[in-house]
């Protein structure tokens, strides 16, 4: 079915819950394995976890930083077009200019690199007794709004920490996005309490689908990651849930739902733009 416009009104999203390892070649190995087990079950739009090619951790993103293009890069694009998908490429370390950027790279069915999202908000928090981060100590934010477009709908790009801030995610609805990708890796702390609320609030606020891709947990990591990669939609419905372990979790995505949820309960017609207001200060 086309929508108005002739977009196409579902496709199969697929989410990569990769387990990742200090070593690298075998990370990019086995996620290049998983996104041709996805494209195989007729995924369209396949993403990775952040920090998919790297353990998650201050002191690993200056060893395992690359430039883009570089080494992963190079394979997820060629993976990209070997299966004719869109793919979210989780995130990696990236090195530009003497700086490093946690970065989603994304590319189309050609293998093209259509959008390269650096995070925006970096991951400093202190919780007493549980958990103290601080990306701040390595890496540098990324200062620019990321989406792209599909035949399906327009994208937008978030990592992790990103999806907290409401107004990212609605400057994403005002650009006409209808799905969200995150990206992210909460820990043991955060990721019982806020992973699928935080998902669930930015999908119904934004009539939206959302989508978090987590890595594996696994136990014996410095940083513990929550896993339980989700994909909600408009309604705020949890459509799939990934455990703890390494998987893919699948979706078909249907667009319709969202031309549904906007009529029948039409708050951006009723915004009251006279009182308040969201607005971007880049393009």
């Amino acid at each position: 079915m086309l929508l108005p416009g002739g977009a196409m009104a579902t496709f199969r999203l697929a989410l990569i819950q990769l387990q990742v390892s200090s070593i690298k070649s075998d990370n990019l190995t086995r996620a290049c394995g998983l996104v041709r087990k996805a494209a195989m079950q007729g995924a369209k739009v396949v993403s990775l976890p952040e920090c998919f090619n790297s353990p998650y951790g201050t002191n690993y993103f200056p060893e395992y930083a690359e430039k883009i293009p570089g080494e992963s890069t190079q394979r997820l694009s060629e993976v990209a077009k070997e299966c004719s998908i869109y793919l979210i490429g989780g995130s990696i370390p990236e090195e530009d200019g003497g700086k490093l950027y946690n970065t989603c790279a994304t590319f189309g069915p050609d293998g093209t690199l259509l959008v390269k999202h650096r995070k925006l908000h970096l991951f400093d928090i202190d919780v007493p007794g549980k958990i103290t981060f601080q990306e701040s100590k390595t890496l540098s934010p990324g200062d620019s709004f990321s989406t792209f477009e599909t035949p399906y709908c327009r994208v937008g790009l978030g990592i992790c920490y990103d999806i907290r801030f409401a107004e990212l995610a609605q400057i994403y609805a005002q650009r006409g996005c209808q799905l969200l990708v995150y990206p992210g890796a909460f820990n043991m702390t955060t990721g019982p309490a806020h992973w699928e609320l935080l998902q669930r609030g930015r999908a119904v606020d934004n009539q939206v689908y959302v989508a978090t891709v987590s890595p594996a947990r696994d136990d014996k990591a410095s940083y513990v990651a929550w896993g339980h990669s989700t994909i909600v939609n408009p309604w705020g419905e949890v459509l799939a849930k990934a455990g703890t372990e390494e998987m893919i979790v699948y979706s078909d995505i249907d667009l319709k739902k969202v031309a549904e949820m906007r009529q029948q309960i039409p708050i951006f017609s009723q915004k009251r733009s006279d009182l308040y207001e969201v607005k971007a200060k880049k393009p």
